[in-house]
């Protein structure tokens, strides 16, 4: 267990993995996700910056939630976010679907092509004492 400062209030808190801010203000967020989530829900074609504004949140928390794929925007909406890999407008997660097609077609690739390991010796028997059979 690590103890670590919230980056949202500052206060000490028990850490204990994913985001650093403490249970308090992880609660607060996940209120803010639910509201934003409903406005967008009622509010279709509202844009990014109305979002953000109408709900008191930051732009790139918005956009985070969207690589996260917590909120996903319909095809008719006008908003869009980067492929962190081309800058291609994606709806949702990291990548477009050229970007993930070529990634995995390149792991597959590379798995294909990787070495097979030679079966390991074992050291154990160099060690070993040997008798001659003397009959």
């Amino acid at each position: 267990m690590d103890v670590k400062n919230c980056k949202q209030c500052g206060r000490l808190f028990n850490y204990m993995g994913g985001l650093q801010i403490c249970p308090s203000c992880k609660e607060k967020l996940e209120e803010k996700f639910q509201q934003v989530k409903e406005y967008i829900r009622q509010h279709g074609k509202a844009g990014l910056q109305e979002i953000a504004d109408e709900n008191d949140v930051d732009i790139k928390q918005i956009k985070q939630w969207v690589r996260e794929e917590r909120l996903v925007f319909a095809k008719d909406s006008d908003i869009t976010i980067e492929c962190e890999n081309c800058g291609a407008p994606i709806r949702s997660g990291r990548f477009c679907p050229n970007c993930v097609n070529k990634m995995q077609s390149n792991l597959a690739r590379g798995i294909k092509q990787a070495p097979t390991p030679e079966p390991a010796k074992n050291s154990h028997d160099k060690d070993r004492m040997r008798f001659l059979d003397t009959h």
